[in-house]
């Protein structure tokens, strides 16, 4: 009896445990480190950090634009500089991974989340909605001037994990389409992100103006292959509202207090790394030039700036290294600024578009507003403006030379936008260094993952390219 009162007591007992089990069984589902309930606004702003980390960032296994332009040399270690190894420290997996899990996915993760929220969709929402699209065709317009055809119609799809490549050239079509959507649904009565919004802080009208100045931008990208698209594309963009001056640019701003810091202060004062000095090809030209904006890009090598010899390793302390202001904690970094703008509208004028103005004058307000903002006082501006070899009617060269030459010195603190200008304008004249792996890179190679992991589709795209999967070959609009 006994033992059947301990058996009956044990059943009991077990039974006890594993209902009471049932009740909680549900919670092991639940990752108390992660939030089941985020909210949108800082999705969005994780989105707008990771995107600005990714395009300002110095660090060799991110980002090497600053490499490809010849802003800075190596130090050290050289690879980077002569396009050896950038596969096999998976720069391309590490850029593209960054793009797609980091900026878009949080991108869709608060549109989904709104939508959830907002049965019936208000104004409110509607704005929110657009400011995401806005960025969404911002990160693609990216990922397609880096490596042409991309996985965009299955992307980010948990349900298929090995996504088809879309034309680069339908997906540019595509974003447009969506980025007309998105600023035709603005309303700037009303409000959006609040301070969850980094760049604008909800401003809708300057989110307005930057989504124009993004359709601008792609329209001119597509200027030598849709000529007559492009120029309605820029037509329709000056007409709804470009940036008017400096204070209407995309700026991240950082903080002194990581992990919010400048990616730049980060790699090159944070991690104690003397990795980079000034590039010869960059600052002869600006020594030549006189330009002041010197002080602001660079420190002085006694009362000169000297740049080192870009694809060879030099000596830090004989040149010229990265000036105070880029490498303070809380340095900003633009998505787009009014400048590029001002340069975009000169080449508009010279290709016959309808965008108003002259191409000298748009040319100077474009160098004007860069040496603004870096403080040229104005009577270095107006001298340097003078001068016959950056004064419009002389400077050597046709257009394209005398706006790219001056883009490149603009853009030295925006690299990747500098590398697709380069490509699209084939000026300045960059010279691959002797003991080069390749030539200057076009683009950047598919990641290896997407080649072991994603095979079929990567194959396909592969031979889409003319001449490729490789650094040299061109994206669609180049």
């Amino acid at each position: 009896m006994k033992k059947i009162l301990r058996y009956i007591t044990t059943s009991c007992l077990m039974f006890a445990f594993f209902s009471s089990c049932k009740k909680d069984i549900t919670s092991l589902n639940e990752n108390p480190k992660l939030p089941s309930n985020v909210d949108p606004g800082t999705l969005f702003a994780n989105a707008q950090k990771k995107l600005t980390d990714i395009l300002t960032t110095p660090s060799q296994f991110e980002n090497i634009c600053r490499l490809f332009t010849q802003y800075w040399a190596e130090t050290v270690y050289t690879s980077e500089s002569r396009y050896a190894n950038i596969m096999t420290n998976n720069i391309p997996g590490r850029f593209w991974n960054v793009l797609y899990a980091n900026v878009l996915k949080s991108l869709y993760e608060a549109k989904k989340l709104i939508n959830a929220k907002n049965a019936g969709i208000d104004a409110i929402a509607k704005n929110k909605l657009a400011l995401i699209d806005i960025l969404i065709v911002y990160t693609y317009s990216v990922l397609v001037d880096t490596y042409g055809n991309v996985p965009y119609s299955e992307a980010l799809n948990v349900e298929n994990i090995h996504p088809k490549y879309d034309d680069a050239s339908t997906i540019y079509n595509d974003l447009l389409v969506k980025l007309d959507a998105a600023i035709n649904s603005l309303d700037i009565s009303k409000t959006s992100f609040g301070v969850s919004d980094i760049i604008y802080k909800g401003d809708i009208d300057r989110w307005k103006k930057f989504a124009n100045s993004i359709k601008l931008r792609m329209g001119m990208r597509l200027v030598d292959v849709s000529g007559s698209n492009a120029k309605n594309i820029v037509e329709q963009a000056v007409q709804s509202g470009v940036f008017q001056s400096n204070a209407d640019g995309a700026m991240f701003t950082y903080s002194t207090v990581p992990p919010n810091t400048n990616p730049i202060w980060e790699n090159l004062i944070q991690n104690e790394r003397n990795d980079f000095v000034a590039a010869q090809p960059f600052v002869d030209t600006m020594n030549a030039l006189n330009d002041p904006r010197r002080m602001a890009y660079f420190t002085k090598v006694g009362n000169a700036y000297i740049g080192g010899k870009y694809g060879s390793q030099n000596n830090y302390v004989a040149f010229s290294h990265v000036g105070d202001r880029l490498i303070a904690e809380n340095m900003e970094s633009f998505l787009m600024e009014y400048t590029e703008v001002e340069f975009l509208l000169a080449e508009a004028v010279e290709r016959g578009f309808a965008v108003g103005g002259t191409a000298e004058g748009h040319y100077k307000s474009a160098i004007t507003a860069s040496m603004q903002y870096w403080n040229v006082p104005q009577p270095d501006i107006d001298a340097y403006l003078l001068q016959p070899a950056v004064a419009y009617s002389t400077a050597t060269g046709d257009y394209k030379q005398k706006i790219g030459t001056q883009k490149w010195i603009a853009f030295y603190n925006r690299p990747f936008e500098a590398w697709c200008e380069w490509k699209r304008l084939d000026y300045p004249v960059l010279v691959k260094p002797a003991n080069a792996a390749s030539d200057i890179p076009k683009r950047l190679r598919y990641p290896v993952r997407e080649q072991n992991l994603n095979k079929e589709a990567y194959d396909q795209a592969a031979g889409a390219i003319p001449g490729g999967d490789l650094f040299t070959s061109k994206v669609f609009w180049d």
